[in-house]
C-alpha cells in the first residue's frame, strides 16, 4: 500500500477518533449513536486493511505485507485503547480547554471546574434555553440576570416583557423582569425552571450567573484560581 493512502487511511481513523470523543456527551454523530459509528468506523478501516494487504500479497513480497499487518495491528490496538479509555481522554481534554479558552468548563461527572480569567473575574460560556450565553460569576447578585442581547439568544419574548422589579446596581436602582429560564447549562450541570432576570436596555454589559443558579447546585467554592460547582447525583 503505498504511503499517500496509508496516511490518508490514517487521518481518517483520527478524524473518527475525534469525533467520538466531541460527540460522546451527546450520544449520537448523526443519525448513529456513538457506539455504533465506532463500530462502523473500525469496519471500514478492517476492510481497507484486508483489500490493501491483499494487493500487496499479490503485487509485492510477502515481507511488505507482513510489515503492514503489523502497522495495522499496532493501529486497531491504538483506536480499541482510545476508546476503551475515551472517558479518561475527554477529562483530560476538557481541562486542557479550560486552562487554554476563558469560560470552557471541564466537566468530570457532576463536578464542573472553571479557571478564573485573565481579568480576575470567572467568565463563563453558558446555555440559556439551548442559546449560548457568556455570563460571569456574580455572587452578590440574588439571581440569574441576562442583557438584552442574551436574552434574545435564549429566544425570550422581548416585547411581552414588564419592567416592574426594582434592583440596585452599581448605578443605582433600576428596574428588570422577572421570568422563568427553562434551563441553564454550566457545562455538565443543567439546571432547569431557573429564576431570572432581565436588564432593561443599556443596564447591563454582561449577563450575571448569580445565586438562583448557585442555589440549587450541591455546592459550589473558590480553590485558589479555579471555580468549583457540584450538582447534585
Amino acid at each position: 500500500m503505498r504511503s499517500p493512502i496509508l496516511w490518508l487511511l490514517l487521518i481518517g481513523l483520527a478524524l473518527a477518533a475525534a469525533v467520538l470523543i466531541a460527540r460522546h456527551d451527546a450520544g449520537t454523530v448523526g443519525p448513529m449513536s456513538t457506539d455504533d459509528f465506532a463500530s462502523f468506523a473500525y469496519k471500514i478501516a478492517l476492510l481497507v486493511f484486508l483489500g490493501s494487504s491483499a494487493l500487496v500479497v499479490f503485487r509485492e513480497s510477502i515481507g511488505k505485507a507482513l510489515q503492514i499487518v503489523l502497522v495495522w495491528i499496532v493501529i486497531g490496538l491504538a483506536i480499541a485503547l482510545g476508546y476503551t479509555y475515551r472517558f479518561e481522554m475527554r477529562g483530560v481534554y476538557d481541562r486542557l480547554m479550560a486552562e487554554m479558552v476563558p469560560g470552557r468548563a471541564a466537566t468530570r461527572g457532576r463536578i464542573v471546574e472553571i479557571a478564573r480569567g485573565g481579568g480576575g473575574s470567572f467568565d463563563l460560556s453558558t446555555r440559556v434555553n439551548g442559546g449560548v450565553v457568556p455570563m460571569i460569576l456574580d455572587t452578590g447578585a440574588t439571581a440569574v440576570v441576562l442583557t438584552q442581547d442574551a436574552a434574545k439568544a435564549a429566544g425570550l419574548p422581548l416585547e411581552v416583557l414588564s419592567y416592574n422589579v426594582m434592583v440596585d446596581t452599581a448605578n443605582g436602582r433600576t428596574r428588570a423582569a422577572a421570568v422563568t429560564l427553562d434551563s441553564i447549562a454550566v457545562g455538565g450541570l443543567v439546571e432547569r425552571s431557573v429564576p431570572a432576570l432581565i436588564a432593561q436596555p443599556g443596564q447591563l454589559r454582561t449577563s450575571l450567573l448569580g445565586m438562583s443558579f448557585l442555589n440549587r447546585l450541591e455546592s459550589w467554592e473558590v480553590r485558589g484560581d479555579r471555580l468549583i460547582l457540584r450538582g447534585y447525583p
